[in-house]
């Protein structure tokens, strides 16, 4: 079986053509995506050449670890299974590609056990599953944040997540004007503008590996700055500012399968909305335009590939 996949050459090097798809295995699914999300942190980080070296990272390769979508075909010991609308967490099935992290393709196949029900009523915005995963998963590693740093559609899941789960409403910074819009029961400001010094749990959603930097003279002392986000290169800080607040550290990764089952129960009792995140749409044919979009135009906040006219 073929597949229709992106696949990335190398840096800024994209192509979309079919690769052969390893053959499902008695305990595999076929899943048929619908809708694959670009990752604005690591796939940025991936199509400029700027993805730290670890395990399984190399050219030729599909990326994607955002995609929803039905299965078609189950190996014998997945029965039941057709018909299932699911969430793909990415995939590794391609014979002559890496599959880092693999969901971006017309077809995909996977273990049963990695294709995860999701409610087929959110339609394109079920891409956003994982990310609000992930973080819920650092509100879940500590207290939740009353600074948020960053805007985008991490900051927006982070702030969201807090409100829904009862905690003080954050603030949040932004340094682009045009992203402090489209705030759902929180307050977005500019860095500069922000006096306060004594925030006692500060996210950070923006990359910027200098943040600590920035964020430590704001905190409460004993306070904890939360890494949320992915960062290309190393962290340094100064040490005074953090050494005077007494400042602690914490580092959040990709979320896990509880984290997941808590952000679904929150969808479906209308605490957590993923409304107004996807801004753009396009079609899989077109991702050569949509990649160089989702990472360079300000207004984009998450792009989508529709795969269902993909050939």
């Amino acid at each position: 079986m073929n597949s229709l996949a992106v696949i990335l050459e190398g840096p800024e090097r994209l192509a979309l053509r079919e690769l052969e798809l390893t053959p499902a295995g008695s305990g595999d699914v076929v899943i048929e995506i619908a809708w694959s999300g670009i990752s604005s942190g690591t796939e940025k980080l991936l199509w400029t050449g700027r993805m730290p070296d670890f395990p399984g990272m190399g050219y030729p390769l599909v990326p994607g670890y955002e995609s929803i979508g039905r299965i078609v075909d189950v190996g014998s010991d997945a029965n039941g299974r057709i018909g299932d609308w699911v969430f793909v967490p990415g995939a590794n099935c391609y014979t002559d590609a890496r599959g880092l992290f693999g969901g971006t393709a017309s077809h995909v196949v996977v273990p049963s056990a990695r294709a995860l029900p999701v409610p087929e009523r959110l339609g394109q915005s079920g891409v956003l599953c994982a990310l609000a995963a992930t973080a819920l998963h650092a509100i879940n590693g500590g207290t939740p944040p009353d600074l948020i740093i960053g805007h985008g559609v991490l900051g927006r899941l982070l702030a969201r997540l807090t409100v829904a789960l009862g905690a003080s409403a954050p603030i949040v910074w932004e340094t682009s004007e045009a992203r402090r819009s489209g705030a759902q029961g929180y307050d977005v400001v500019a860095p500069d503008a922000d006096e306060r010094r004594d925030y006692r749990s500060v996210y950070d959603a923006s990359g910027d590996a200098a943040i600590i930097d920035a964020a430590a003279p704001h905190l409460a002392k004993g306070g904890e700055i939360v890494l949320a986000g992915f960062y290309a290169e190393r962290v340094n800080f100064a040490f005074p500012a953090a050494f005077m607040k007494e400042a602690r550290l914490r580092i959040a990764a990709e979320w896990q399968p509880a984290d997941l089952t808590q952000t679904l129960d929150l969808i479906e009792a209308d605490k957590l909305d993923l409304s107004n995140l996807i801004t753009d749409a396009r079609p899989a044919t077109a991702a050569g335009e949509a990649y160089p979009q989702a990472f360079n135009d300000p207004a984009c906040l998450k792009m989508v590939l529709d795969w269902s006219t993909a050939a």
